[in-house]
C-alpha cells in the first residue's frame, strides 16, 4: 500500500491508533511510522513519503495556556491563595490552566471560583509571560487579567488549596512570600487602572468565507467605565 500511495501522489500517511488499538503502534513503528501526537485514548502516526524531501507538516502542540485572576472586592484587597503542592512557602494568584476549547475569561472565573469559591468576573487584561523549556518541555502562556469579585466569601478548594484570603495590596506587595513578578504585575494592573486604561477581550464572530465562520477573541484597549 505505501508503494502504491507514492506512485498515486500521496506525501503523507496517517493513522488514528485507539487505545484499545493499540497493539498496532510496534506494527506501523516497523514500516517507518513516527508519533506525531497523543491525547487519553488515541495516538496519531505518520509516515512521509516522498523520498526527496523533509516532512513540513505542522508541528504537534508545544505551548501550555494557562490564566491567572487578580481578583479585588470592594475594598479593593487582593484575592490571595497558598497552594497545597508547592514546597516552599508562598502567595499567589488563584488560577490554572485552560482546558481544550475554553475562552481565557471563562477560565478564570472557573478557576477563581473552584480554589476559593468566589465568584468573580472580567475587567482587564494586565499582561502575559511567555516562557520556555517548561512542563513537557513545551513553552508556556500566562495571561494575567483583573477581575472583580461578585461574592466575597471564601471556601477554599480542599484538594487544591492550603490557605486563600483577602490582603491589603500594600502587605501582598511587600509579603517576603510574593514573587517579584506578581509584585510587578499588581503595580502594573493598579498604575492601568490609575491611568483610566482597559485591556477588553470581546468575543466576535469573523466570517472567513460565506460558508465558514468562526468565534474569535481580540483585544482592544478601553477606558475603564
Amino acid at each position: 500500500s505505501l508503494s502504491k500511495w507514492a506512485l498515486q501522489g500521496y506525501r503523507c500517511i496517517w493513522f488514528k491508533v485507539n487505545i484499545k488499538d493499540a497493539f498496532c503502534v510496534p506494527i506501523l513503528a516497523q514500516k517507518g511510522f513516527n508519533f506525531h501526537h497523543a491525547r487519553d485514548d488515541f495516538v496519531m502516526m505518520y509516515k512521509w513519503l516522498p523520498g526527496d524531501s523533509m516532512p513540513n507538516l505542522p508541528p504537534s502542540c508545544h505551548t501550555n495556556l494557562g490564566v491567572g485572576a487578580m481578583v479585588f472586592n470592594d475594598k479593593d484587597d487582593l484575592l490571595a491563595v497558598s497552594e497545597k503542592h508547592y514546597e516552599y512557602p508562598h502567595w499567589k494568584l488563584p488560577g490554572g490552566y485552560v482546558e481544550r476549547g475554553e475562552d481565557i475569561i471563562d477560565a478564570a472565573v472557573r478557576e477563581v471560583k473552584e480554589e476559593t469559591g468566589v465568584d468573580a468576573k472580567f475587567e482587564s487584561l494586565v499582561t502575559f509571560r511567555h516562557t520556555h523549556n517548561m512542563m513537557f518541555e513545551n513553552s508556556d502562556i500566562y495571561v494575567i487579567l483583573m477581575m472583580k469579585a461578585i461574592t466575597d466569601k471564601l471556601t477554599p478548594s480542599l484538594r487544591e488549596v492550603n490557605r486563600c484570603q483577602w490582603m491589603k495590596v500594600e502587605d501582598y506587595i511587600t509579603h517576603p512570600h510574593v514573587h517579584q513578578f506578581n509584585r510587578f504585575i499588581v503595580e502594573t494592573a493598579l498604575e492601568y487602572k490609575k491611568r483610566n486604561l482597559k485591556l477588553n477581550i470581546q468575543k466576535r464572530t469573523v466570517r472567513w468565507t460565506a460558508n465558514y465562520a468562526r468565534d474569535t477573541n481580540f483585544l482592544l484597549v478601553e477606558e475603564f467605565k
